[in-house]
């Protein structure tokens, strides 16, 4: 998106507050840590009094370089003669967000390097010379131009996706999470899909998913105010989708959503007449729960406790695990996330899931179901997970394509994988692993 054909108030967001807002974003990922989301909610320097458009210009710009992080460090080191000194990593932002706007941003050279120049005369150090060199040479770069597909990929996570899905596979992912996600919202009642469709100019995925093709201010959208619709990608609808369809009588069912937060497949369940108990450990969280809930004007049990030993009021017909994770299926939403992640991070979500899913398996009826679900794509989080919980207890309901109307191929197994690059064509989706599993005894 070019300033020019951004919106008037994304065009007035040219000047220094944009600019200090991605810096404090980008600073508060690669030096400190912080998601994004924390950042953005907590705010960062520059952002206390700064315009709604300002704020707007800011995010795209850090989003912009974290899903090039990359590719913009190698335009950086392919223009300084040595690389800069680790304290002079604020200066080495700055010059990502002159190469992002520049580059992939359409914005006005001049406005971009001035703004850097003046960035970099606040850092530490005499850098400003140094900056208006570099940022000078910067020049917009064609959508069309070949981009090495692991560059924008830590090391390890490309291996693992190479590994489990294949080095093409891996490279589409790659290419994928370079790019906006599609706004997904789920129907309260699927019979109205087609109606809500065309309120928010938006076209319908499968029935109860309506797809808008760009972000936009969620609560001015036709239906939010009456709670008819919540925001939720179609894979993440597709669990609580795969647990009602194992319910003979759903009006009768009792069903335990763990780790339920923010609340989407609660309301799959609730809406569709089942009586549910939400479960999580976060009061954070929680309190978005209830907010959530009571704008969609539906009743369920909320409970604060931790889903490893939360004994409940079972059995349950089913019980609903979308287990925390390293969620690299997210990337696209989280451009933090691979840069935030690390090796270390998929073994001690994998020994947390393995707990949920023992807990939750003792909370499920003789006969009752389970679905395990994680917006993962490690294998440790999701088949290989399954494969060894099922070497001591369950047995697979196996999963249909009919099951996900179409959208993605489960295994031979029945397992379900959705990648990022399933339905491209259609705008994508995220990246779920999900299995179906019965309680016989």
């Amino acid at each position: 998106m070019t300033e020019a054909a951004r919106p008037a108030g994304a065009a007035r967001a040219a000047g220094m507050p944009s600019r200090e807002i991605a810096l404090g974003l980008i600073s508060s990922v690669l030096d400190g840590r912080r998601s994004l989301t924390d950042a953005l909610e907590r705010g960062v320097r520059g952002a206390e009094n700064a315009s709604t458009a300002d704020k707007a210009f800011g995010r795209l710009i850090a989003v912009t370089v974290l899903r090039r992080l990359g590719e913009l460090d190698a335009m950086i080191a392919g223009r300084v003669k040595r690389p800069l000194p680790r304290d002079a990593q604020r200066v080495q932002h700055v010059l990502r967000i002159v190469a992002a706007q520049i580059s992939f941003l359409g914005t006005a050279p001049h406005a971009a390097v001035n703004c850097a120049v003046e960035q970099a005369k606040r850092c530490p150090g005499r850098y400003a010379p140094l900056v208006n060199a570099v940022a000078r040479r910067f020049a917009p770069i064609s959508p069309d131009q070949p981009v090495d597909a692991k560059v924008n990929v830590p090391g390890w996570l490309w291996q693992s996706w190479s590994q489990a899905y294949g080095t093409d596979a891996a490279a589409q992912i790659a290419a994928v999470q370079r790019t906006e996600p599609p706004l997904d919202l789920s129907i309260r009642a699927p019979a109205d899909t087609e109606k809500w469709a065309a309120a928010v100019d938006g076209v319908t995925v499968i029935p109860g998913t309506v797809r808008l093709a760009h972000a936009h201010d969620v609560p001015t959208l036709p239906g939010f105010a009456d709670g008819a619709w919540w925001v939720q990608d179609v894979a993440a609808s597709l669990p609580a989708r795969l647990l009602l369809a194992t319910l003979d009588d759903v009006r009768s069912a009792r069903i335990a959503d763990l780790c339920a937060a923010p609340g989407g497949k609660t309301a799959q369940l609730a809406s569709a007449g089942a009586t549910v108990t939400a479960v999580d450990a976060d009061p954070t969280r929680l309190v978005r729960l209830r907010q959530n809930l009571d704008r969609l004007k539906l009743i369920v049990s909320i409970v604060a406790a931790d889903a490893r030993i939360w004994s409940g009021d079972g059995p349950y017909d089913a019980v609903l695990l979308d287990a925390p994770c390293t969620a690299t299926g997210n990337i696209r939403r989280h451009p933090d996330i691979p840069w935030l992640k690390r090796p270390t991070d998929v073994a001690q979500a994998a020994a947390l899931q393995r707990e949920l899913l023992h807990n939750a398996w003792r909370l499920v009826r003789p006969g009752g179901h389970l679905v395990y679900a994680v917006c993962s794509l490690q294998p440790e989080e999701g088949k290989q997970q399954i494969a060894a919980f099922l070497r001591e207890a369950g047995q697979r309901v196996p999963i249909t394509a009919g099951n996900v109307h179409g959208l993605a191929t489960p295994d031979p197994d029945g397992d379900l994988q959705t990648l990022p690059v399933d339905q491209h064509d259609r705008g994508g989706m995220d990246g779920f692993f999900i299995a179906r599993l019965r309680k016989d005894s």
